[in-house]
């Protein structure tokens, strides 16, 4: 993974020190809140309902041992002994004192980690495949890219306050599994007809309010000219994005109204005015692969013979290799998700001594490495084969074994009332209220894949809008309501879900969800997968079960 150098250093901590003097002078009453608001935002600090919020950095999903333990050590010192991992890949803490936030801050710097631009109208952190460099099926490793992209975003005196947020995905495989046709710009890595690879970028993607899906600006771009090509599109954005409403302020709304095609034409004549003066060299590319190199693989792994036997001597085992592991390019290997889906708990929601005990099953078992995933699960990406059950024994007595991954309780599922200033909804009980109710986990996997994401309101933290069961928390003369959409996807095949009808009753959602299981259930055809068969019958079927004596 990338090491800092003394330039990236140095930055971060001198942005601590500012930040520093920032937080005193309006804890001073020097500066007011306004004033405070926009240098704290650029810091990844919020002010929630109960308390600060601070977002961290985790670029592209990227985490080693020491800074896992790192994030440990501040949930048990400025916060209450947990932490929170988001749809971004990043991670929250809803308790610390603000007068403390720039110790915390300080500490997080010593193993490469900060705040910046996690929050505000700027760049925000670019996101990648969880499964980066270990996934069969991918053409190149998209990390190298992220870098760049992120030491070119990081304190951009340009785009320093845009007109709205905006964020950047790439990836490099084959199967999307980091919703980048969702993203403000999208970055695939392709081969064109010559064999060369490049870029497809798309723009005028997101969610929340309106949700869009991207569309393709530029089918194929020249490795060399991926930053000024970012660069042209985020100028026009910044020039002609609306800065005088912010329900229409993102750049998914400047495309949609300004047409693909003349927004593309005024990217390319921006790019062509400054395509060749930030050239991507091969060199650079190469040092910065260099930065990613894969790590030692035991060229024996797949002589191991123990795996075989375990798989059909224990059946817990079995299921949780089943689901929470998959494929490694290299032979004897498997990538390992770690589910932070257990029903007790918050989705995304881990505690300081589960990180404490994952930084150390890292060390042991996957080259002290881990990745966040757009799931709000985490993922040891090089376990061999041979350490699998000695692994998932160990990860069971954590509560980190919940075997899951891709079914109906692996639910994305933002704060809400418990937490958000901004909601108008509780998230975290109703998701526990739909575990319960799903708590025979053979009916789940006899299910199958279905996706279901829980947002507490229109900014759409949880990805509603493109969950298989997108369910959105509402506010009806200060009761709790929930509106529900069916056929949303945020992979190739990437959708926007349809409203099923009007909105539910807090005490009838857990109800309505297990109304639409019963649906699929009923008319799945065999091996059918959930968005096949709501694509197939359509909404009728599953809006008249829900509504049935509502």
């Amino acid at each position: 993974m990338y090491q800092y150098n003394e330039q990236d250093q140095t930055l971060i901590e001198e942005r601590v020190t500012q930040f520093r003097g920032q937080t005193q002078r309006f804890l001073n009453g020097e500066l007011g809140p306004d004033e405070f608001r926009a240098l704290r935002l650029m810091n990844g600090l919020y002010i929630q309902t109960h308390a600060p919020m601070l977002r961290v950095a985790i670029p592209y999903g990227l985490l080693a041992s020491r800074q896992l333990r790192m994030l440990a050590k501040v949930a048990r010192d400025y916060d209450k002994g947990y932490c929170h991992f988001t749809t971004r890949q990043n991670v929250q803490y809803n308790w610390p004192a603000l007068e403390r936030v720039p110790d915390l801050l300080a500490e997080l710097a010593t193993v490469q980690m900060h705040a910046i631009q996690t929050s505000g109208n700027c760049l925000r952190n670019t996101t990648s495949d969880h499964l980066a460099g270990v996934c069969p099926d991918e053409l190149e490793d998209p990390r190298p890219y992220c870098e760049i992209i992120r030491q070119w975003t990081t304190l951009h005196p340009e785009f320093a306050y845009l007109p709205r947020k905006f964020k950047i995905a790439v990836s490099g495989s084959e199967q999307d599994r980091a919703a980048v046709q969702l993203h403000d710009i999208g970055v695939y890595l392709v081969r064109n007809e010559e064999g060369r690879i490049g870029f497809r970028v798309l723009a005028g993607g997101g969610l929340g309010r309106t949700p869009i899906i991207g569309q393709t600006v530029k089918p194929f771009l020249e490795k060399k000219y991926l930053l000024s090509y970012l660069e042209a599109i985020l100028r026009v954005y910044n020039l002609l994005g609306r800065r005088d409403n912010k329900y229409k302020a993102r750049i998914k709304i400047l495309v949609k109204e300004t047409g693909l095609e003349k927004f593309t034409a005024m990217v390319e004549d921006e790019w062509l005015q400054i395509r060749d003066d930030m050239l991507l060299s091969e060199e650079r590319i190469a040092a910065m692969q260099a930065q990613f190199t894969p790590p030692a693989y035991e060229p024996t792994a797949n002589s191991d013979t123990g795996l075989a036997q375990h798989l059909a001597d224990d059946k817990a085992f079995a299921k949780w290799f089943k689901y929470n592991s998959v494929v490694h390019r290299v032979s004897g290997y498997r990538a390992v998700f770690v589910s932070l889906k257990a029903p007790d708990s918050p989705p995304g929601d881990i505690t300081s001594d589960q990180l404490d005990a994952l930084a150390n099953l890292a060390d042991a078992y996957s080259f002290g490495e881990v990745r966040s995933t757009h799931r709000q699960n985490l993922v040891l990406a090089d376990v061999k084969q041979a350490d699998l059950y000695t692994l998932w024994q160990k990860l069971d007595a954590l509560k980190l074994a919940t075997p899951n991954i891709g079914t109906v309780t692996d639910m994305i599922c933002c704060p809400g009332l418990d937490f958000c200033s901004l909601a108008n909804a509780g998230s975290i009980g109703v998701a526990r209220e739909i575990n319960e109710a799903l708590d025979d986990l053979d009916y789940i996997h006899d299910i199958g894949d279905v996706k279901i994401n829980m947002s507490g309101c229109m900014n759409g933290c949880a990805h509603q809008s493109v969950g298989h069961i997108g369910i959105l928390g509402v506010d009806k003369k200060g009761e709790e309501w929930y509106q529900i959409t069916l056929g949303g996807s945020s992979e190739n095949e990437a959708a926007i879900g349809d409203r099923l009808g009007p909105s539910v009753a807090k005490h009838q959602i857990t109800e309505s969800i297990t109304r639409i299981l019963d649906v699929y259930v009923q008319h799945r055809l065999e091996e059918e997968a959930f968005l096949q068969t709501v694509k197939r019958v359509g909404l009728e079927p599953f809006r008249e079960k829900v509504y049935a004596n509502h």
